[in-house]
């Protein structure tokens, strides 16, 4: 009898029920890019830990860049709750005379109009922390009643935009809530901030809101070591670190298995090109090498590229018929190109935030097993990766002597042979272990800064 009872009542001791975490992210599919897949792996993997992921996420964002296949990852059983989000940049296009896809397109500007600078500190000086910033309070008024209906055990917040940290701010104070701030790029010391005009009192401003979110969340995480330890200084205490990383189920199984077998040498770049990833240094170096030679090599930018280097593009006739834009492509067909490619390129910032610049498509690049070339700090967080894997080498922006011997050296039978697979420790799987573990620390009242 006391064996009868015990059957009927073990599916619903409370370990075996799954937890549920609020996930609210601005950038969600069929937004497309690092960020979106930073959240949407860690959504699909979480179940497997025990935690069943809930995500908020506007109805009508505001973005240029789109992927409707990574919709295709987004579970059916997944709940995705879509609220509606007023911004700014909506009265900005119906005021501007010319058609603009992405406002970020008028700081890159070179030569910017009257409207454009007044846009420009009314977007530094009177949008604080950011253009969503509109969303937080009908995003919390909304949240609050969710919170009384249904059994969260906590709320998780991603940026950038930081405003979706102080929609967790406010659950935490009315509700109580633990709740995990995830920062994808710093706050106060994030470099896009310099190129806004600011005052000093907006200044303060974003300093104050960013002490209030380091001080009341249970916990604080971020993706490279350099940002842990400055993020750690300013908020004096633990920030933990959890990194970008790769999904072995979106490469091909017999990726690894077919290295390209063009005569060409193949250099592919995937990813943005803006105001500041300066692809120019590597561009001259490769024309100097190959500008008078018979060795065939092409480069193919895949994303968005700034006008500034369209421009120079179309102005060096040479650069011109052995570069290839190929534009913006759903993911899944990035790997086309991967396979094509006997090195992989990356062009990191170089900036101020240079050294914790870890972008997400370096475990992506690793994970492909092709040679990876590197513009940015040799003694970054990137190159530490790199050369821990001995999966490429990295070089200053104006180091023109490291980079032409590199192209020198270069020929197909050198970067034909395949490197290791990266490491399991970056697979998103294993990275999302470790979030449920520090959500599990936190929603049974111990601290996550030990």
């Amino acid at each position: 009898m006391w064996f009868f009872l015990f059957k009927l009542t073990l599916p619903f001791y409370p370990m075996s029920i799954p937890k549920r975490v609020l996930i609210i992210t601005y950038y969600w599919p069929p937004s497309a890019g690092s960020g979106v897949q930073r959240w949407l792996k860690f959504a699909k993997y979480l179940p497997e830990f025990g935690w069943d992921p809930v995500i908020f996420t506007p109805e009508n964002p505001d973005f240029d860049l789109k992927d409707p296949l990574m919709e295709k990852e987004v579970s059916p059983h997944m709940e995705v709750l879509k609220f509606p989000i007023w911004e700014p940049y909506q009265v900005l296009r119906l005021l501007k005379t010319e058609k603009i896809s992405d406002p970020g397109i008028l700081i890159e500007k070179k030569r910017k109009n009257w409207f454009d600078k007044v846009a420009i500190w009314i977007r530094a000086n009177a949008i604080i922390p950011d253009p969503r910033v509109y969303w937080v309070k009908p995003s919390v008024k909304f949240l609050g009643q969710l919170m009384e209906s249904n059994n969260f055990q906590a709320v998780i917040t991603t940026g950038p935009p930081h405003s979706m940290h102080l929609i967790g701010r406010e659950l935490k104070r009315r509700h109580g809530i633990p709740w995990l701030a995830d920062f994808r790029d710093p706050w106060s010391t994030w470099e896009f901030l310099d190129t806004l005009p600011m005052t000093g009192w907006v200044k303060n401003r974003h300093l104050a809101l960013e002490a209030s979110v380091f001080r009341e969340a249970d916990a604080l995480v971020t993706i490279s070591p350099t940002f842990q330890q400055e993020m750690e200084h300013l908020a004096d205490r633990k920030i933990q670190l959890i990194t970008n990383g790769f999904d072995p189920v979106d490469l091909p199984s017999d990726f690894l298995m077919n290295p390209p077998e063009s005569q060409t040498l193949e250099i592919v770049y995937t990813g943005v090109i803006d105001a500041i990833r300066n692809p120019m240094p590597f561009l001259l170096a490769m024309k100097e090498v190959f500008g008078q030679t018979k060795n065939k090599i092409k480069l193919t930018f895949v994303g968005r590229v700034s006008q500034q280097v369209k421009t120079s593009l179309m102005e060096d006739s040479w650069l011109s018929s052995h570069v290839e834009l190929a534009g913006y492509v759903p993911h899944e067909a990035v790997f086309q190109y991967y396979a094509k490619a006997h090195i992989l390129l990356l062009i990191l910032t170089n900036t101020k935030n240079a050294k914790g610049n870890i972008p997400g498509k370096v475990f992506e690049y690793m994970a492909t097993g092709r040679k990876i070339v590197a513009l940015g700090d040799p003694e970054g967080d990137t190159a530490q990766i790199l050369r821990q894997a001995q999966a490429g080498e990295v070089f200053r922006h104006e180091d023109r002597k490291g980079l032409i011997s590199f192209l020198e050296n270069c020929h197909t039978q050198a970067v034909n042979s395949q490197q290791t697979p990266i490491h399991t420790s970056y697979e998103r799987k294993t990275l999302t272990g470790q979030l449920a573990d520090l959500l599990n620390k936190i929603t049974v009242g111990q601290t996550a800064d030990g």
